[in-house]
């Protein structure tokens, strides 16, 4: 079983894999040095945790059943199924590609000269310094393309911006453009919620439009109509893009992998493909990763049997939402194939903020048989 990639589908489906009773040889192949939960992301960007904190080494991986390789990976061929690295090649049984968006800041004309992008884990952490530096005064938060992935981040990004300043005495004019008509369009209760809280602080809304280019000398952010917005200080979300060696191996359609959306399996007999890197239909969050690794062990598992398994995607995740002040929301939605979206909101509360804690805690802990020592506080 080679699993290509450890972020959240990743490292659910090899972890599965690895827990059964199965004589499995499990492969695990990343790049990255270690996992960072996107919200840990924020959590480094406000100053309520340090880097070191939320990075969560690959070299750590503790299941024996899990053969961690760290890697480039430089081709994919599914008709075969055998997989090119800098560490060698790998024929595998059953291929599961669980690669991700990669981001690419510098689509965005002048984001890399005049902004900040905040999704990429060495962005945030830039982004960290530059708000820790920053004396307050007009901030854009922005989208720049679609698809993008969590898409309630950059309503959190603004709304964590404004205590940010706030509690420091510091002038905080903030504004969020994002191409999407309400900000959590599946939760109708959540966008409601969202939204009053941003009258409430004054932050101003933009909806339905994107950012397209910076003008540094002038900074001023030019928006999808052609309007401008001027910023002191812009934090962006970055194009985002089926990584290259997925383009290239030709399972891409319309830029991304397409899956049957019950059971997660490609046009290629045993290769899978979950998360950010397919079109499944989801948002592109880790959580609905999460759910759909755990279809794919199930159904992977049961063929070793020779027997049919009926378990399928139900489309359905949880996400948190952080208002500011200690108070943390949870939107519990459902993604169907030719259906409308539903999603219900809880909270917010502070009781929530615990709820999230002991969230990225459990993984933690199932992925690497380690306690999360060092989680972070959702305070100030």
């Amino acid at each position: 079983m080679v699993v290509l990639g450890a972020g959240f589908g990743g490292l659910e489906l090899a972890t599965t894999l690895a827990a059964s009773p199965e004589s499995l040889e499990v492969i695990l192949v990343d790049r990255a040095e270690g996992f960072v939960f996107g919200y840990s992301k924020l959590d480094v960007m406000f100053g309520r945790a340090a880097p070191d904190q939320v990075l969560h080494g690959y070299a750590d991986l503790v299941n024996p059943g899990v053969r961690f390789v760290s890697a480039e990976i430089t081709a994919i061929d599914p008709v075969t199924r055998r997989v090119e690295t800098s560490a060698g090649p790998f024929e595998a049984d059953v291929l599961v590609v669980a690669l991700g968006a990669d981001l690419d800041p510098s689509a965005t004309p002048g984001l890399l000269e005049g902004g900040h992008e905040f999704y990429t884990v060495p962005g945030a952490f830039a982004a960290a310094d530059a708000l820790a530096e920053f004396p307050g005064g007009r901030v854009v938060v922005a989208v720049t393309s679609t698809p993008f992935k969590c898409p309630p981040a950059p309503s959190e990004t603004a709304l964590l911006t404004h205590e940010y300043l706030t509690s420091r005495g510091l002038p905080a004019d903030i504004t969020l453009v994002m191409p999407l008509g309400t900000p959590i369009p599946p939760s109708p209760d959540a966008s409601i919620a969202v939204l009053a809280a941003f009258e409430e602080r004054g932050i101003d809304w933009v909806p339905e439009r994107l950012v397209r280019a910076l003008d540094p000398a002038r900074k001023v952010a030019i928006l999808s109509d052609d309007t401008e917005l001027p910023y002191d200080l812009f934090l962006g979300v970055p194009q985002h893009k089926a990584p290259r060696v997925v383009a290239e191996s030709g399972m891409t359609v319309d830029g991304w992998i397409p899956v049957d959306p019950l059971t997660l399996e490609t046009a290629y007999p045993q290769v899978y493909a979950v998360g950010d890197v397919t079109s499944v239909g989801t948002p592109k969050a880790g959580v609905f990763a999460e759910g759909q690794a755990s279809v794919v062990a199930a159904r992977i598992l049961a063929s070793l049997h020779g027997s049919p398994d009926g378990t399928e995607y139900d489309g359905r995740g949880v996400c948190y939402l952080e208002f500011g002040t200690d108070q943390v929301a949870k939107v519990d939605v459902k993604f169907v194939a030719g259906q409308r979206p539903i999603g219900a909101l809880i909270g917010p509360s502070a009781e929530l903020a615990a709820d999230k804690t002991a969230f990225g805690r459990d993984r933690i802990r199932r992925w690497f048989g380690r306690d999360w020592v060092s989680a972070p506080s959702t305070g100030r």
